[in-house]
């Protein structure tokens, strides 16, 4: 086997990036690649001149190697502030920044390759560097420091992805953009000293302020409001930990990154928003980060017309902060897969009972139920864990057609997560979910009023509300709390039974056609649900509609072949001839069978 040669030498790499060249490709890929070779050519051009040359392009990355860090650090200046002239006079979709990150110290020469950790430390670097910007580490500074006048940010230390030793990062920055950039990073919080992991316990999540574009008057002062209103529903939430405004809003520049800006706040998911206004209509683009790893977690658009900002305000802010609820605990769920069941902390406990649940299976409810009892074992006093075992044992009493016990255990849970947090808008939705199953409306609703006072956006204390607004009697009033609940969580789990109880509502208002089409939504989702085919049967046979009566009355006779009316009959409504109703419409639908 043929002898391999290399050599060891000292140098300093630049790791160089263009920023946002996948999106630019999906505008125009040859107007981006055309763009990309122009910025390479003078990269090129840049690294020559100060006695550097480029190697390992690949894609939309290049390096470069230097003898000394000083004159690496001058090129790198020198391609940037190029570059950023040439973006200045190109049309604004079509400016590709380039970001640059800086390391010294030993590298394995071959063939003309650089290989080693040193190499691939310049490469992690760059990912903290904002766009147009420099980040070094602090080898290089040292070499650097006393030898130009950049403005140099320390961010701390950081654990590098496959680098054993944490590294130190700085931002370097000179003239006109130096000061800029220096400007927006002294707002970041002093940077720790060494590396620090995340504290333990639930996530945090920063919100930052959103960005305000368009004609319309007020739109910067409502782009600052939605993300304000974000802040506040999340903190109503109580199990995640929420950054202060006076925090998060330092952040206004996001060429900072997400991973940055995460370490500086000790926040593992950012919440970031674009609200743009025109011709009387609006657009907000909300996303969610990880962090951690710098992956988009969930984004979505909302179109509005412009009518009343303070309402819009509410609706779009209620509607985010019950989605991002629902994907930071369903992100946190899976998260829990990589930590060893004997090392879970007792919050990870509950997230992974709460992954069990979700599945909605005999056996995973099972194994849920042995998660929190767990992590009740290791923390008794967690309004989080007593949470969900009032959950766990409503849901049990639900599928037993309110068992007494299983009801028992949830009001206790719950009264005692309430001592725990009172300020907790789950354990009051519970307790009237309890007193719903139990033939109590009137009072169920004092109790979920108050959840709803709490927390607006907790959907499932709306839903519940309607149910005890249906039960009442009040079938109209009722209405907008099911819809209300549609729109705060349109990909709920359980789903399929809030829109079964906005069925019932519609038959009692008499609205056939809007009750089977919604009971179609809720078998959709899940076939099975024997109320919602109930329901469409009665509305059916209620719109003339005999044929199709008979063949669902035929579907239902083989899924529930055990079905008596009693089960109808159980359903607690305030007066009776509600439930006698409903039997009516299902057993006229029978006569004809």
């Amino acid at each position: 086997m043929a002898e391999r040669h290399y050599t060891r030498q000292l140098a300093t790499i630049i790791s160089i990036d263009a920023v946002g060249f996948s999106r630019l490709m999906g505008i125009d890929d040859e107007r981006a690649v055309a763009a990309f070779e122009e910025r390479r050519d003078i990269i090129t051009d840049s690294c020559g001149a100060f006695g550097g040359r480029t190697f390992g392009v690949a894609g939309d990355s290049i390096m470069a190697e230097f003898g000394t860090p000083i004159e690496a650090l001058r090129a790198a200046f020198d391609f940037q502030d190029r570059i950023m002239a040439l973006n200045a006079l190109a049309a604004e979709e079509m400016r590709m920044p380039f970001r640059a990150g800086i390391n010294t110290g030993d590298v394995i020469v071959r063939e003309g390759r650089l290989y080693g950790d040193d190499v691939n430390i310049a490469a992690r670097l760059q990912e903290f560097a904002p766009h147009d910007g420099l980040a070094i580490s602090e080898t290089t500074w040292h070499h650097v420091k006393d030898k130009t006048a950049a403005v140099f940010t320390d961010l701390g230390e950081f654990m590098l992805k496959n680098i054993a030793l944490p590294v130190r990062v700085l931002i370097a920055g000179r003239g006109g953009n130096g000061a800029a950039m220096a400007a927006s990073l002294a707002a970041i919080p002093a940077a720790p000293g060494h590396y620090k992991p995340l504290p333990k316990g639930p996530p945090a999540i920063a919100v930052l302020p959103f960005h305000g574009n368009g004609s319309e008057p007020d739109i910067g002062y409502m782009a600052d409001g939605v993300a304000e209103d974000i802040i506040y529903g999340l903190s109503n939430t109580r199990w995640l930990s929420v950054i202060a405004k006076g925090s998060s809003f330092q952040f206004r520049d996001d060429g900072l990154g997400t991973r940055l800006i995460g370490n500086a706040l000790g926040a593992r998911y950012i919440v970031s928003g674009t609200l743009t206004g025109l011709g009387g209509q609006i657009r907000l683009n909300a996303s969610l980060t990880d962090t951690s790893n710098g992956r988009l977690v969930w984004s979505q658009r909302f179109d509005r017309d412009l009518v009343d900002i303070f309402s819009l305000r509410d609706q779009i802010g209620s509607e985010i902060v019950s989605i991002l609820d629902k994907e930071v605990d369903r992100a946190e769920q899976v998260r829990t897969f990589q930590v060893p069941w004997e090392s879970l902390e007792t919050w990870q406990l509950v997230r992974r009972g709460r992954w069990h649940m979700n599945r909605r299976t005999r056996k995973d409810t099972e194994i849920a139920l042995e998660f929190f009892d767990k992590a009740y074992q290791e923390d008794p006093n967690s309004s989080a864990v007593l949470n969900e075992l009032a959950w766990w044992y409503f849901w049990r009493a639900w599928l037993r057609f309110g068992d007494s016990d299983d009801l028992d255990k949830v009001e206790a849970f719950a009264r005692k997560a309430l001592l725990m947090d009172s300020l907790d808008a789950r354990p009051h939705a519970y307790l009237g979910a309890a007193d719903i199953m139990r033939g109590l409306p009137a009072s169920a609703a004092e109790h979920l009023a108050e959840a709803i006072h709490i927390n607006p956006s907790f959907a499932f204390a709306r839903s519940a509300m309607g149910s005890a607004r249906l039960l009442l009697g009040d079938a109209a009033g009722a209405i907008p709390f099911f819809l209300d609940t549609e729109r705060l969580s349109p990909f709920d789990l359980y789903r399929f039974h809030n829109l079964g109880e906005l069925a019932a509502a519609y038959c009692f208002v008499e609205d056939w056609p809007a009750a089977i089409a919604v009971a179609d939504r809720s078998l959709n989702l899940s076939p099975g649900y024997f109320y919602a085919r109930f329901l469409k049967i009665g509305a059916l046979i209620r719109s003339g509609r005999r044929d199709e009566a008979e063949r669902e009355l035929a579907i239902f006779a083989t899924r529930h072949p055990d079905f008596s009316e009693q089960r109808i009959r159980w359903i607690p409504f305030a007066d009776a001839a509600k439930n006698n109703f409903l039997i009516a419409n299902f057993d006229q639908a029978k006569t004809i069978a």
